[in-house]
């Protein structure tokens, strides 16, 4: 027993570091952008969409991967992927080539989207599904988020005033992240990891997961939340970024950004010790509701500035006359903190077998990330402004409150599922 609870820690803790680099990878689509968008009016958010839409193609063959290979060597044949997806990328800013650009956030986003169908059920597997399957995704989500907090902020720091030929600024973090990529895959080659529901290949699956409402239901709010989750900073730091007016825009915008995923980081580390006690359904209805607060209290407080002062030792921001709508769009980081673990666990809750199957559809609707952000800068933002698109997103977060209350509830308990 206690040989087997060792092997379930290694297990968890392996898929905790994996997690960090999901968002790492995530992450570095936007200063990229950033940079392009100075050439290219319609490039800011392109990277997100390419690194998105690879959720699209791969979801459910990264489902299928996971019962035909399992989790271990699925996660290392992504970690491969993502050195050669960041190799790409390292590749365009050398050759000044847009599209070689694209190409590698869509590989990046291929390694991202088996990784994220990895993780997801192992955890909430690992923990035994409920509100303890939440804790663990929500522990994992804080290595997430402290990913997600440094990758901007080292971003800004190295281009610190953007510019057309910010490219080799940032190189040294691509490198860095190609680096880590191959020592994951060196260390995790070694490490025993079992799969936590056996082997999956002979298992007979009489329906689809989309036969349970609840899980239906789910993948749509998934795909609205990881737009929410993209847009909510992406657009706020290419707003500063581009029209912030003072000298070292890019690196104020950048530090805006990782206080957003900052405050996902006290979120998720904060969930990580209430989910025992609060139901995952309470959590959500909560942050969904006060995650709209805010964004329209960011809408209608646009024309208010701020002197912004912040030392967090790794974000310092000293005298930055802001708009005082950053503050409640970076607050609403706390909100979609536990947006992500508590969608999966109330979707998934119950599915047995299913489980790896519905994580593939949930990988497909990850797509949203790409798709609402670059449809809230190429369509919503020409005709409203960059706060008014923000109007976007109030929508989406409300049908997440709708999934918290209702949508969420299991109604198809008759079918089997072992």
């Amino acid at each position: 027993m206690a040989q087997e609870q060792k092997r379930n820690w290694v297990a968890i803790i392996t898929m905790f570091f994996i997690f960090a680099m999901i968002s790492f990878v995530t992450n570095m689509a936007a200063p990229f952008g950033n940079i392009w968008g100075m050439s290219y009016e319609w490039a800011g958010m392109a990277g997100n969409l390419m690194n998105f839409t690879a959720y699209l193609i791969m979801g459910i063959p990264a489902g299928n991967m996971l019962i035909k290979y399992g989790y271990k060597k699925t996660a290392l044949i992504a970690l491969i992927v993502g050195a050669i997806g960041l190799g790409i990328q390292l590749t365009s800013g050398i050759v000044n080539n847009i599209y070689v650009y694209l190409l590698g956030a869509l590989v990046c986003g291929f390694c991202v989207c088996m990784l994220n169908t990895v993780v997801n059920p192992m955890l909430n597997l690992l923990g035994g599904g409920g509100n303890t399957g939440n804790q663990l995704v929500q522990a994992g989500g804080t290595l997430n988020s402290l990913s997600g907090t440094a990758t901007p902020i080292l971003a800004g720091a190295l281009v610190g005033t953007l510019t057309k030929d910010s490219f080799p600024d940032v190189a040294p973090l691509i490198i860095t992240g190609i680096v880590i990529f191959l020592a994951a895959f060196a260390v995790i080659s070694f490490i025993k990891i079992e799969e936590p529901q056996g082997d999956l290949k002979n298992v007979t699956y009489e329906k689809s997961p989309l036969a349970f409402r609840h899980c239906l239901l789910g993948i749509i709010a998934i795909f609205f939340y990881v737009g929410v989750e993209i847009a909510t900073p992406g657009m706020m730091n290419q707003w500063i970024s581009r029209e912030g007016g003072f000298e070292g825009a890019a690196t104020v915008a950048g530090s805006l950004a990782g206080i957003y995923w900052f405050l996902m980081l006290v979120g998720r580390f904060t969930s990580t010790f209430i989910s025992g006690k609060v139901s995952t359904r309470a959590q959500m209805i909560t942050v969904s509701a006060v995650g709209i607060i805010l964004i329209v209290a960011a809408i209608f407080t646009g024309d208010i500035t701020t002197t912004l002062n912040v030392n967090l030792g790794f974000i310092t921001i000293e005298n930055a006359t802001v708009p005082l709508s950053c503050v409640f769009i970076f607050l609403c980081g706390l909100c979609t903190s536990v947006m992500w673990g508590g969608i999966f666990n109330l979707s998934t809750e119950g599915l047995g077998k299913y489980t790896a199957k519905a994580s593939g559809l949930f990988m497909v609707m990850v797509f949203g990330g790409g798709m609402m952000p670059f449809f809230q800068d190429l369509v919503v933002r020409p005709i409203t402004g960059y706060l008014g698109s923000y109007w976007l997103i109030v929508a989406m977060l409300a049908y997440i409150l709708y999934y918290s209350i209702w949508g969420c509830k299991n109604v198809n308990k008759d079918i089997k599922v072992d």
